[in-house]
Order: structure tokens, then C-alpha cells, then sequence
């Protein structure tokens, strides 16, 4: 595969992602249920696969074992997201998958091996004045979502670089089958935690007709498709650069928010102002890539 091909799996990838802000916001479980969900549709999808159960007996049992730890990371990613678009919204939840730059830049040179570069940490930071002006034109009670949101940034950046070291030699379908049973089965685990939590809601009632259809699609569209182009992309791009693009779906989402779900109502021009920051530091990062070839 070239890299422009990889890059091309990338954008493909985020544009599938916006959508998972809006269909959870427009899902009315709550956040465990949600993921809980989600997870249990794509591994009994992708079950149903003979490529899967194939690539499943080609893994070694070391392998099948780290994949199911980041399944884990997986599912903890996925239930703050979600619990931070219920605290805020949808377009607060995907402007804060842009500080995951920051922090892949940080551990990919430590966990994949590769040097250290500066001007990884120096885009990735970029991001953050416009990452401020966000949290400064949201209301109190928004700012707690937005918290959530920071860690589920972190453990994107965690999962998508742990997924860079283990996962690329592997067939993404069979990854990606071992990644959602096992974060299902943690999730499920974790449900009695949650349920004691302050405010914590953990049931498992069956969805209602409206919410199946789109956790169906949540599932199939939003979770299988992009996150087996993502990691066929891995083989080719950095943690940093997939994590990078991520920042471009606060554009998708923010946009589908304001048509759909009218959240332009909730959010300040400063908002907007701190998403374009955002967005150039996207732009910035291939502009400095090509200095530092030319230098």
C-alpha cells in the first residue's frame, strides 16, 4: 500500500467518525449502555465472518492476550466520549479528540521505538490555545463533559499507539474482533462499579426500535469500516499522523450537530474561534514535514 493510499484510508476513517458524536447524541441510552451495545453488535457482526475465524487461529496466544488489554483501553475511550456528550454535547465531546495529538507525540517514541520528533509535539500543541478558548466560551455544567472528554482523549492516543505497536502485522478484521469482545466483556464487568457511581446509570434494558437502528449503524458504519481502514493505515502512518487527522472531526461533527441537533444555539463565536485554531494545527503539521525534508 502507498502512503497516499493510507492517508486516503485515514480521512475515510475520521469522516465515518463524525458521525459517532451525533448518533450518540441522538441514542437515547446512557453512555455504558451505549458502548456496551455498540461493542456486543460488532463482535457478534464480525463473528459471522469465516476471514475473521481464520485470522483469529494465524494470531499467537501473546498476541490474542495484548489484544484483548486494548480492547480494554478501547472500551474506557468510548464510555468517557460518550459520557462526555451527555455532559456537554456532541460538538464539545469531538473538539477534545484534538488533544489526543498532544499525547500521542508525547508516548508514540516511547512505545513504538521511533525517534523522538519535536515538531510532532510542537503541532500537537498548536492545538491547544484553540483547545482553551473552547473551555473558556462553555457554560459550568458543560466544563465537567468537557474534563471527560480529556480523558477520553488520552486513551485514544493510548489505544491508537498500542494498536501501532501490536496490531499492523495482524488481520484488522480478526483485531478488531478480539478488541470489541474483550472491551465488551471489561465493560460488562465494570457495569456494577458504574451503576454505584454518583449519577451512574449501567442498565441493560433492550434498545427501543429507533435506538437499534442506529447502534446497528453505530456498529457497522462508524465502528467496523473505519476502524479496520485505520489500522491498515498504521502499516504505513505514524500513531501521530492518524491521531493528527482525528482532529479534522470536530469539523464533520460540529457541522452534523448544527443541522441536526441545533447546537449552534449552545456555542459562542469563541468556540468556533478555538476549533479553527484547532484545525490549522492539522494543516501545520505536513507544512513542517516538508521543511524539515527540504532542510
Amino acid at each position: 500500500m502507498t502512503h497516499a493510499r493510507a492517508l486516503a484510508y485515514v480521512h475515510a476513517s475520521v469522516v465515518l467518525w463524525g458521525f459517532t458524536a451525533i448518533l450518540g447524541k441522538l441514542i437515547s441510552l446512557p453512555a455504558a449502555a451505549l458502548v456496551w451495545w455498540r461493542m456486543l453488535l460488532v463482535a457478534g457482526v464480525l463473528s459471522l465472518l469465516p476471514r475473521v475465524w481464520r485470522g483469529l487461529r494465524a494470531m499467537p496466544p501473546r498476541l490474542v492476550l495484548t489484544l484483548a488489554a486494548i480492547g480494554g483501553v478501547v472500551a474506557l475511550h468510548w464510555l468517557t466520549f460518550y459520557a462526555s456528550i451527555k455532559l456537554a454535547n456532541a460538538s464539545v465531546a469531538a473538539t477534545c479528540m484534538a488533544l489526543g495529538a498532544v499525547f500521542a507525540a508525547l508516548i508514540e517514541p516511547f512505545w513504538v521505538g521511533r525517534r523522538f520528533r519535536w515538531r510532532d509535539l510542537v503541532t500537537g500543541i498548536a492545538a491547544v490555545p484553540g483547545v482553551m478558548l473552547v473551555v473558556g466560551s462553555l457554560s459550568a455544567e458543560m466544563r465537567v463533559g468537557f474534563a471527560v472528554g480529556v480523558v477520553s482523549a488520552i486513551l485514544t492516543a493510548v489505544f491508537t499507539v498500542l494498536n501501532k505497536r501490536f496490531a499492523t502485522g495482524a488481520d484488522p478484521l480478526a483485531v478488531t474482533a478480539v478488541e470489541m469482545t474483550s472491551g465488551w466483556l471489561i465493560l460488562w464487568a465494570l457495569l456494577p462499579l458504574l451503576a454505584s457511581m454518583p449519577g451512574g446509570e449501567a442498565t441493560l434494558s433492550l434498545p427501543g426500535a429507533r435506538d437499534a437502528i442506529l447502534l446497528l449503524v453505530l456498529a457497522v458504519f462508524c465502528t467496523i469500516v473505519p476502524f479496520v481502514l485505520s489500522l491498515v493505515a498504521l502499516r504505513q502512518v505514524s500513531a501521530f499522523s492518524l491521531q493528527l487527522a482525528v482532529n479534522l472531526e470536530p469539523v464533520y461533527a460540529i457541522g452534523l450537530a448544527m443541522l441536526l441537533l441545533g447546537e449552534h444555539r449552545e456555542l459562542t463565536p469563541a468556540f468556533y474561534l478555538g476549533v479553527a485554531i484547532v484545525l490549522g494545527a492539522v494543516f501545520l503539521e505536513p507544512l513542517l514535514a516538508r521543511r524539515g525534508r527540504g532542510a
